[in-house]
């Protein structure tokens, strides 16, 4: 990856930056809001685009917050990087599951991994990317997302009526957060969807991730609150 500036943010996917005296258009691939971390002038770093034809030659990965910590922006690494702590039994409390499916379709909706554990048990997990961070408490959503309440909702009644399991994995991408939130004076709406899930049954799991140029990968388990 390349370091350069943030300058300014045209529209949700598109950024420009300054690379080596040159302003640029980089791809951000996180559409949330993002402006505590996307502060005109603060450091990010940028990796040239892999496929021909793209209309950015670059896209934004890793911006530094005013702290000094490095944040992910990729919202596709999540997925990844559950994947992963799942093959690898990293995931205590899905021990006894493996992958059985992704991009699952149920309902109205595609679920991020259809987990299978023997012969009868099957579990619809959903991954969460989480960015946003105030005083050591990660918050999600930090723009409101009706997608993401409907996805909560359809879990919970997957639970409810139709003898499925199932999950959310919040993945913090960046290490200075010990607890996951749902952020109520943001989305109440998916607030409230989270609390009935959680109460038919869906499993609310959040982990932290360490972040640097070289690598990501979940690291320790963070609590939950929803209230």
């Amino acid at each position: 990856m390349i370091a350069a500036r943030f300058r300014a943010r045209p529209n949700r996917f598109l950024t420009v930056v300054e690379l080596r005296g040159k302003s640029l258009e980089a791809h951000l691939p996180d559409p949330g809001r993002l402006r505590e971390l996307l502060v005109p002038g603060c450091r990010v770093w940028v990796r040239p685009a892999r496929s021909r034809g793209r209309k950015t030659g670059y896209t934004l990965a890793v911006v530094e917050a005013e702290s000094g910590e490095l944040v992910s922006v990729v919202t596709t690494l999540p997925n990844d990087l559950v994947a992963e702590a799942l093959c690898d039994k990293r995931i205590s409390e899905l021990l006894d599951w493996t992958v059985a499916g992704r991009e699952y379709p149920w309902g109205h909706s595609r679920f991020d991994f259809l987990l299978a554990a023997g012969d009868a048990r099957r579990m619809l997990v959903e991954v969460k990317s989480v960015t946003l961070v105030e005083g050591r408490r990660a918050l999600f959503p930090d723009a409101v997302t009706a997608r993401a309440a409907r996805h909560v909702r359809e879990l919970a009644e997957a639970c409810r009526a139709n003898g499925l399991e199932a999950a959310v994995i919040f993945v913090v991408q960046r290490r200075d957060a010990d607890e996951v939130a749902a952020a109520r004076t943001i989305d109440p709406v998916l607030a409230d969807a989270l609390t009935d899930a959680r109460r038919a049954g869906v499993q609310l799991l959040a982990y932290r991730c360490i972040v640097t140029l070289d690598e990501a990968r979940i690291a320790e388990r963070l609590p939950v609150s929803v209230g």
